[in-house]
């Protein structure tokens, strides 16, 4: 049996240009966030729907220092990887997330 796969397709807009920055050790590292939007047919009201959601995506090494050179607010994106959600404690020791 198949252990399962983690892998995301996202084609979309940049909201803003690439945040860049580097690790103490020197690992370029750039920070996005992509627009994807969806729409559709209330059933009820017969009127187009719209909803966009935003992703925030993070790029390491070579590829970071590729984003922050070619990629600008507005540019389309086709982006594959996975999917990784972070965790950690705050002041309080409540478990946080970036999800809702």
């Amino acid at each position: 049996m198949a252990r399962g796969i983690n892998k995301v397709i996202l084609v979309g807009n940049l909201g803003k240009d690439p945040d860049m920055r580097y690790t103490p050790s020197g690992v370029a590292v750039a920070n996005i966030a992509v627009a994807t939007s969806d729409s559709w047919k209330d059933k009820q009201t017969g009127e187009q729907q719209d909803r966009t959601e935003w992703h925030r995506v993070v790029f390491f090494n070579r590829l970071a220092e590729v984003v922050g050179e070619y990629l600008k607010k507005g540019a389309q994106v086709y982006i594959e990887g996975r999917i990784q959600t972070r965790k950690w404690q705050d002041q309080s020791g409540q478990d946080r997330s970036p999800r809702k």
